[in-house]
């Protein structure tokens, strides 16, 4: 995939006064700011959200496609998407963060379809990167959180975990936390917040499994 025929994003940390002496702001906008400003155009708001970002969504697209190359080129893509439709952010839904997230989900999984219809991936490596990608053992070709909990009710998917095992979940799926971070930010051993994950998970498979028979 060909990098889109456009600057490379790079970060913007300082603004300019009116006597063009730079300056670094006091206060860190928060995310929903930053989207905010990015709709109006601002283009040092959307470096400071790719400052913020871009190792993250390029590690959700590197799980989802298995290759650093087009890992690389989503970022780039996802972040000029952002730039044309930080509109569409809703704020009464979801944190900014959730919503980058997932839209990176949703384009690398579009992406990842691409290059399966054009028969990039073997079917040896898709059978060997499908344990790398969160959520494949849910829905086959399905990998984002929420078209997977979406189709049960996440409500009612999410009420059988314990409180420890909910709150890793949706930081893992829906903030794009990695183990050690939501680690971090629980308080919590690392070897709890993985028994957590692995138990939720297991949960989530039986209650999933549980509402496809009474459907079917």
């Amino acid at each position: 995939m060909s990098s889109p025929p456009a600057t490379r994003l790079r970060t913007l940390p300082t603004l300019v006064t009116n006597d063009d002496k730079p300056v670094r702001e006091t206060v860190e906008p928060t995310d929903e700011m930053l989207l905010a400003r990015v709709k109006a155009e601002d283009q040092d708001a959307l470096g400071r959200l790719f400052a913020r970002y871009a190792r993250l969504v390029r590690g959700v697209a590197a799980r989802i496609l298995s290759d650093v190359a087009e890992a690389e080129d989503l970022v780039q893509d996802l972040f000029l998407f952002i730039r044309r439709k930080a509109g569409i952010f809703d704020r009464s839904k979801s944190t900014a963060r959730s919503w980058i997230v997932q839209m990176a989900y949703h384009r690398a999984i579009e992406r990842r379809r691409y290059l399966a219809s054009r028969h990039y991936y073997t079917h040896e490596d898709t059978q060997n990167d499908a344990a790398k990608v969160p959520g494949k053992w849910m829905v086959e070709g399905d990998y984002s959180a929420d078209v997977v909990f979406g189709r049960t009710g996440i409500q009612k998917v999410l009420s059988s975990l314990s409180e420890n095992q909910r709150e890793t979940i949706r930081l893992f799926f829906f903030d794009g936390y990695t183990i050690r971070e939501i680690s971090e930010k629980l308080g919590q051993p690392v070897g709890n917040v993985r028994h957590h994950y692995h138990r939720g998970l297991e949960k989530l498979r039986k209650q999933m499994f549980d509402d496809s028979k009474k459907a079917g």
